[in-house]
């Protein structure tokens, strides 16, 4: 057993080796300077798109289902199907936007962990962050056991807010299973074991799409039937983690519980709750943009031209959100390592690789702008009027690209507190109230959809400025120090 263990220790450390290696070993073999800095950057990229790449095909897999989920939804009635899409859109999206943020806490301190090699800290990090995480998601509760009254307090008709009252209640074990789903992805995504991500999302979408066809459109079983379809499916991706977890695929990470997951808890809270808001505060930015909106005057033909423009965007959005995922993955190594220099420069082909990406996509916008919208709808008016739309749409999804990435190198060097008020004062003291003097001042959706885009400027140049002034070298020394101390507390 011993043997095996050094086994992949060995394999785990090769995966992780330091930027400052690399660079000796290429020096070794008395490489030109720019072919060094080429290698270095291709090593780094294959690094970036190792965790990239399954956490974005885990997310497009895990935001399936719930499209699944409203598309089978929409054979019940459109009553129905207004329920099921503002109990996912709007009450899960809360909860889901801020224990996605408080598990990103796990995700600066297990990738630090697993950098400086104590790799027994990781099992510790993941018992605490459950804990913190099923208790906060307990006492969002009452978002869902009130869901009714609230939406008729804001103006929905009775019958759409009773019935979406009634599916937010079966929703609620799809809500419990959030703190274990995220914790556990990032657990394994802290250590690069990224396949059983991907293998594990994708089969639990092949399983909801066949269950929700027998289920809700073969046996009728209404709406009731549909979100526990929804909450079966959820359960499976946390059952298929755990179990890898639990059962011998972490061997060097998981030695078992402890009971001194529930010591130093406050501290872990505090980070916590600073992630939970950064991301929460992001995730429901340009979802405050549809709010908005619905307040003006507008057709229904440029309502639909707007959740056809959402729906591009969120789609695309799945790309930078892995992104942000690697970064701080990558960051959270490499400072943990020790290695300043290799978190400043993991930052660097990320930043460039997102945008490259980011590029091509601002690209193909623009150039079928005039047709997009006919991969949703026929009608002649909200291709239009999606036309219109397209030049703000292709410039919102290359900045959309670089910000994320920032984002990971906060959630990778432990600064979510200081960017929570970053989104605070960018968002909601900049672009909302931009967008909305630009609306009333007769320019529309296209002058709200502006004034947020406004905010996401500031946003992006405030986090640019603070990740350019960046000591690496502090930033490692304060890793190092903060795992040892917890190491030494540990034993």
């Amino acid at each position: 057993m011993g043997i095996i263990h050094h086994d992949q220790q060995e394999e785990e450390e090769a995966l992780i080796l330091s930027s400052s290696d690399q660079t000796q070993h290429f020096h070794c073999h008395q490489r030109p300077k720019d072919s060094n800095l080429i290698s270095k950057f291709w090593v780094e990229s294959k690094k970036l798109w190792l965790i990239a790449g399954p956490s974005i095909f885990s997310r497009l897999a895990m935001f399936s289902m719930t499209t699944i989920t409203q598309s089978f939804a929409g054979h019940l009635g459109d009553l129905n199907l207004a329920a099921i899409s503002i109990a996912t859109t709007v009450i899960i999206c809360i909860t889901f936007g801020f224990l996605l943020g408080m598990a990103s806490a796990l995700e600066t301190l297990c990738g630090q962990a697993y950098g400086a090699k104590q790799y027994q800290m990781l099992g510790l990090y993941l018992q605490r962050s459950w804990i913190v995480l099923f208790i906060c998601s307990i006492l969002l509760l009452p978002l869902f056991i009130f869901a009714a009254p609230l939406l008729k307090f804001m103006g929905q008709p009775t019958d759409v807010a009773d019935q979406t009252g009634l599916v937010a209640i079966w929703l609620i074990p799809f809500h419990l299973s959030l703190p274990f789903q995220f914790t556990l992805q990032r657990f394994l995504q802290s250590q690069l074991k990224t396949a059983v991500i991907a293998w594990v999302c994708g089969v639990a979408l092949a399983v909801h799409a066949l269950i929700s066809w027998i289920f809700v459109y073969k046996l009728r079983v209404g709406i009731v039937g549909t979100a526990l379809t929804l909450d079966f499916s959820w359960w499976l991706t946390v059952l298929g983690f755990f179990v890898y977890v639990v059962y011998g695929g972490c061997p060097l990470s998981w030695i078992g519980f402890s009971t001194q997951a529930f010591s130093e808890l406050w501290d872990f809270v505090k980070l916590s709750l600073a992630s939970g808001v950064m991301i929460l505060l992001e995730n429901i930015y340009y979802r405050t943009f549809i709010i908005v909106s619905g307040y003006l005057h507008n057709t229904e033909t440029a309502v639909d031209a707007l959740s056809i423009c959402m729906s591009i965007f969120g789609w695309e959005s799945m790309i930078p959100l892995g992104f942000l995922a690697a970064t701080g993955v990558r960051v959270a190594n490499e400072l943990g390592a020790g290695n300043a220099k290799g978190a400043k420069f993991a930052t660097i082909v990320s930043v460039i690789t997102s945008l490259a990406v980011g590029i091509l996509f601002w690209l193909i916008i623009m150039a079928f702008h005039e047709t997009l919208a006919m991969i949703f709808t026929s009608s002649s008016s909200v291709i239009t009027m999606v036309n219109m739309y397209s030049t703000l749409l292709a410039f919102t999804i290359p900045l959309n690209c670089i910000q994320p990435v920032l984002s990971g190198v906060a959630v990778g060097s432990g600064w979510q507190s200081v960017v929570a008020f970053v989104n605070i004062g960018s968002y909601y003291l900049v672009g909302v109230p931009i967008g909305v003097l630009f609306g009333w001042l007769q320019f529309g959706i296209t002058g709200i959809w502006a004034g947020m885009l406004c905010g996401t400027v500031v946003q992006t140049l405030i986090l640019a400025v603070i990740t350019i002034k960046c000591k690496w070298e502090i930033e490692a020394r304060k890793a190092r120090s903060y795992i040892s101390n917890e190491t030494a507390s540990y034993q």
